[in-house]
């Protein structure tokens, strides 16, 4: 799947969680689920770990626990047993390695693999916490609309290092941009959150685009979901210490 193709594809699903994020309740908990499972059935491939099918399910299961448990914890700290659903992640991991009758070749790199996709999975429920605080709705669209002008940005044929602060700007500008016309948050914080989203969308283009696993569909679909489930977790983190 060719570069353009990918990031437009991106900025439309940052849209759709803009859009499920001015809706808010679970539009946001449904699209975050989505994508966690996507990113699940292409990581493994993506990341050339050899045992795909154990690495997805642990991926899948570790990113829809943690979207379920930030959706139904009563009150906050929305994400207080996350710890608890990542931890059990990676026992979930072992367990995989265990059931494996392939010689278990290149045991440390699948353990570390899957562990790291599914820490990427778990930092959707960023989206899902950010959306049940008070006042977070505007965050969530902010913050998509960023990554949605970024990942579009990315497409554009230009050197590396200019790309990279070309798009870190209009991130930047992106998420000024929604602030001033939402409710509940300054132009400054939506500044600093949209360039935020930038550098990370930047930082993660350089590292995934060159990879020869990308013209496959399901590894180009997490290059694709990748920078989305990412970006859930900054913008919660963002959002509290910039807004509250």
């Amino acid at each position: 799947m060719q570069l353009a193709t990918r990031a437009v594809v991106t900025a439309v699903l940052a849209a759709l969680v803009a859009v499920a994020g001015y809706v808010g309740g679970m539009p946001v908990t449904v699209a975050s689920g989505i994508l966690a499972v996507v990113l699940a059935a292409g990581w493994p491939t993506l990341a050339g770990l050899p045992f795909p099918p154990g690495s997805s399910a642990v991926i899948g299961l570790g990113g829809l626990g943690a979207v379920v448990a930030v959706h139904v914890t009563p009150d906050q700290p929305y994400l207080r047993y996350l710890p608890v659903v990542f931890a059990s992640a990676i026992i979930l991991a072992f367990v995989s390695e265990l059931l494996r009758r392939d010689g278990r070749t290149r045991l440390v790199e699948s353990v570390a693999g899957t562990v790291t996709g599914t820490l990427v999975a778990v930092a959707v429920a960023g989206w899902v916490a950010i959306g049940r605080t008070p006042g977070g709705e505007p965050l969530v669209v902010g913050g998509a609309l960023a990554l949605a002008v970024g990942s579009a940005v990315v497409a554009l044929p230009l050197a590396p290092w200019l790309g990279a602060v070309v798009t870190a700007a209009v991130s930047a500008a992106a998420g000024a941009g929604a602030a001033a016309v939402l409710p509940d948050i300054d132009v400054v914080a939506g500044l600093l959150l949209g360039l935020a989203v930038g550098i990370l969308v930047a930082t993660l283009h350089v590292l995934f685009d060159r990879l020869p696993t990308l013209e496959r569909r399901l590894p180009a679909l997490a290059a694709i979901t990748l920078p989305v489930t990412v970006t859930g977790i900054l913008v919660y983190v963002v959002g509290r210490v910039l807004v509250g």
